[in-house]
């Protein structure tokens, strides 16, 4: 294919077919485009993004004493003084991380109102989950705000150099005008700017990898105190990052008070694990447990408020009929009572009942969105098994497809060593494979039932927890598992009681 020029200088290539642009555009206006038809209904959402876990609303119903508990410990920022840390527990979902954030909100917004100097910096450990890293996101976060604090602070230093050309005398501080140091002359205004500037350009970021732990330590510690403030550290997932990393982290935050000159440092944890704390340092425990406030789960009743708080702002009116948020707070609370859960129910519902083009959402749409969310977790789930565990898992498939049910482990074993040969990967022992077992019984996918069989001694009995046909197909994706044959399971005659 080659170039060739056109009348008008540019370069075209060469084509074995002609186009007809009037055709084209005839034809566009006269068809609907791929997306015309969905939006020709009417949206049953106002704002989708009432229901999703990042929001954080303006009031938290059944929160209020937890809200209260925290704001009590917290004040003492907008004083100047260190907060006591504070330990945050409960299941998923039952409101910790939006009072914390709310709470966050109200403390940075009042500090601004009294020009108090108190900042809150989130970070998910989940996410964020080493040493290195935590601290490097906070030395950068600090650090910039370090570099705003210093073009601030050199503007208003070259008005005031501007104006002491006029009137030297508002180079001295005095109680009305104390915002400044107190200069000599001009020239030392000039100094101190050039002082400034040269404090900034050594503000150099922390790089995500490369320097030893010690010295992002030293850089975050700089960084922190800079300028007077109070920072409270917010370390949502925080038993993730002990898991990881140990309790280092903590132990460095929770003591570096006693060496800071002008900054205070408090630290709020949220922990799913009511028991994390059993594996930190006594000396950690000590310094970090020093206020514990722990969130209950919704019951069915405050699921409901909670969900009719929401939809109020998240949907059109009239939107939904009578039995959606009932329906939906009673699946959520069969869930430890678990707000997110309900709430992912309920725009999952609204999302099928714009796909269906339907006026509302239904029972029907909220029955739906259950199976649609409960396959979704099991299609994720099995998709980050490792490989041993697919294959056990294919084979108690393998079974089932067969009509073979309530399988027992020597018949899962037999047919997993067939599936290993197929594969040429290595056969693990029985022991092992009774162990995977336990593990998927523990994910929700199988059920495994310890029976006795009288003097035959005792047994695990595994069946299918999830649909077979969907769990297949996401196993079948696996490029590993794709290139196994068609393999028919031997199962030996049964003599059940």
């Amino acid at each position: 294919m080659t170039d060739e020029p056109t009348t008008d200088g540019r370069r075209t290539a060469d084509r074995d077919f002609e186009v007809d642009l009037d055709d084209v555009l005839e034809d566009d206006e006269g068809d609907e485009g791929l997306f015309d038809d969905l939006l020709s209904g009417e949206p049953i959402f106002e704002n989708k993004e009432v229901l999703r876990p990042s929001y954080t609303p303006h009031e938290l119903p059944h929160r209020k004493d937890q809200i209260n508990n925290m704001a009590t410990i917290l004040v003492a920022a907008l004083r100047g003084e260190t907060p006591s840390n504070i330990l945050i527990y409960g299941k998923t979902g039952t409101g910790k991380t939006a009072s914390a954030k709310f709470v966050s909100q109200e403390l940075e917004k009042t500090s601004q109102k009294y020009s108090v100097p108190c900042e809150v910096e989130y970070i998910n450990c989940e996410v964020t989950d080493t040493q290195y890293r935590v601290l490097a996101q906070l030395a950068n976060t600090f650090i910039e705000q370090n570099r705003t604090f210093v073009d601030s602070r050199v503007e208003e230093l070259q008005d005031l150099r501007e104006a002491a050309e006029d009137d030297p005398s508002v180079l001295e501080a005095d109680d009305e005008n104390d915002d400044h140091l107190d200069f000599d002359s001009p020239e030392a205004v000039d100094d101190y700017i050039e002082e400034l500037l040269q404090e900034k350009s050594e503000m150099e970021d922390v790089p995500m990898t490369g320097w030893p732990t010690d010295r992002v330590y030293a850089r975050f510690f700089e960084a922190v105190d800079y300028v007077e403030r109070v920072a409270v550290i917010m370390l949502d997932e925080i038993d993730k990052l002990v898991e990881k990393s140990g309790d280092d982290t903590l132990y460095n935050l929770s003591r570096m008070n006693s060496e800071l000159e002008n900054s205070r440092v408090s630290i709020i944890g949220i922990s799913n694990d009511l028991k994390f704390t059993d594996f930190l340092d006594p000396r950690v425990k000590s310094s970090l447990g020093e206020e514990e406030i722990v969130f209950p789960p919704y019951d069915a009743n405050q699921l409901r408020d909670i969900l009719q708080h929401r939809s109020d702002v998240a949907f059109k009116q009239n939107a939904l009929s009578e039995d959606v948020i009932p329906l939906c707070a009673a699946f959520a609370a069969q869930e430890h009572g678990d707000a997110r859960r309900a709430l992912d129910l309920l725009r999952t519902a609204g999302e099928l009942a714009e796909r269906d083009q339907s006026d509302g959402v239904t029972e029907e749409h909220v029955r739906r969105a259950q199976d649609k969310i409960e396959l979704d977790r099991v299609v994720e789930v099995v998709r980050t098994l490792p490989t041993q565990s697919k294959l056990v898992l294919y084979a108690i498939l393998l079974l089932e497809d067969n009509g073979v049910h309530n399988v027992n482990t020597g018949e899962v074993y037999n047919i997993y060593k067939t599936l290993c040969d197929e594969l040429d990967a290595d056969v693990l022992t029985q022991r092992r494979v009774t162990d995977l077992i336990s593990e998927l019984d523990m994910l929700g996918i199988v059920n495994a039932v310890v029976v006795s069989k009288g003097r035959y001694g005792r047994t695990k009995e595994i069946s299918l927890s999830v649909p077979v046909e969907e769990t297949e197909a996401v196993l079948e994706a696996d490029s590993r598992l794709s290139d196994i044959e068609n393999v028919t399971p031997f199962v030996q005659a049964r003599f059940d009681n």
